[in-house]
């Protein structure tokens, strides 16, 4: 089967990308806008060409894959090409539509691809349409509030401890270990942060004192599959910080050279409590509409009670077992190896596309 690889390239591996010497070598990847941010956290969400070159080489198993760029391009490029599916891994940069915008294009051409519908993909992003769907459900989801201006802090008081996060954001960008507040003082400021530094609307959440984890969904309908639950084991962060899987804890102090042993999979649960997050997360994925795969994180409330915080129907995918990616984590763990795992994934999405 004819597949295409479409994906964003991180920033600082453009140059390595345009001298790859690979048969199927990633091309044009050195075209990034001037205006991107040089934030910390700015091309958090994009892979590394390690990434984009091990799912190549995964699919490749199987099928010719092709490569193309999620820039300004890729409309064209896959009107030429007319690949039979794409495999998408796109992230997109700019504007809150940024992960549908890939699919849309797709859906467009009429061009099968792999993962969620743009609808899906902009919800799942958008965290407080998330929160409010799930809510309408009765899904249980930390209580929250929307602050686009500092003004709106003084009509209302929201308890501490709480969550501060940026609106349109995905892995753990905005989220420092200073987002957990304490304080009125730290709330405005760290709203304040979030406001000028990522131009967008604040989440206030409240937070939630129990265990964390994360929950990898592989499939739809009959064949949704629940993979081995992953906990995230806070006392394995640097002393004296907050207990929440931060940016820092994600990106800083956990280091391929030097790995945290923060995560334990399978989960240590009870029958009682895994299968609660198991039906939490099944519900969760069917009623957001995911497609294909999706990793879910949970957290335990003050009564042990399992709420979803977020959704992720793009989820990481790092290739090496010392990367601490999640989800080739539970997929490892239920038996399916990278290249399997990736497969898999893309056989579920052609049996959804009837071309199996």
């Amino acid at each position: 089967m004819d597949v295409a690889l479409v994906y964003n390239v991180k920033k600082e591996e453009t140059d390595v990308a345009e001298s790859d010497s690979h048969p199927s070598s990633l091309t044009q990847t050195t075209h990034i806008h001037t205006q991107l941010s040089s934030s910390v956290d700015a091309y958090a969400e994009w892979d590394t060409i390690e990434t984009i070159h091990a799912v190549r080489d995964a699919l490749s198993l199987r099928h010719t894959v092709s490569l193309i760029e999620a820039d300004e391009n890729a409309f064209e490029k896959f009107s030429t090409l007319r690949p039979e599916i794409v495999f998408n891994v796109a992230e997109g940069r700019f504007g809150v539509s940024r992960e549908a915008q890939i699919p849309a294009i797709l859906e467009m051409l009429n061009i099968p691809y792999t993962g969620s519908d743009p609808l899906t993909l902009g919800i799942c992003l958008d965290k407080s349409r998330a929160k409010e769907i799930l809510s309408y459900y009765s899904v249980p989801t930390p209580k929250f509030v929307v602050i686009s201006s500092l003004s709106e802090l003084r009509s209302f008081s929201f308890p501490v401890p709480a969550m501060v996060k940026p609106l349109f954001e995905g892995s753990s960008k905005g989220i420092f270990n200073s987002s957990l507040v304490h304080t009125h003082n730290e709330l405005v400021s760290q709203v304040e942060n979030v406001l000028v530094k990522y131009d967008q609307p604040a989440l206030v959440e409240e937070f939630l004192p129990g265990r964390e984890f994360t929950v990898a969904m592989l499939g739809n309908g009959d064949d949704l599959k629940v993979l081995p639950i992953v906990e995230i084991k806070f006392d394995t962060l640097p002393s004296g910080v907050n207990p929440i899987y931060s940016f820092e804890a994600k990106w800083i102090w956990d280091q391929s050279s030097n790995p945290l042993e923060i995560f334990e999979c399978p989960a240590k649960l009870d029958n009682n409590l895994r299968t609660a997050i198991e039906e939490l997360c099944r519900k969760t994925y069917n009623v957001l509409r995911c497609r294909d795969w999706s990793r879910i994180d949970v957290r335990l409330d003050k009564n042990g009670r399992p709420n979803i915080i977020e959704i992720n129907p793009l989820p990481g995918i790092l290739p090496k077992i010392e990367d601490n990616s999640c989800y080739p984590k539970a997929a490892r763990m239920a038996g399916m190896d990278y290249n399997e795992m990736l497969n898999t994934l893309l056989d579920a999405a052609c049996k959804r596309y009837k071309l199996l």
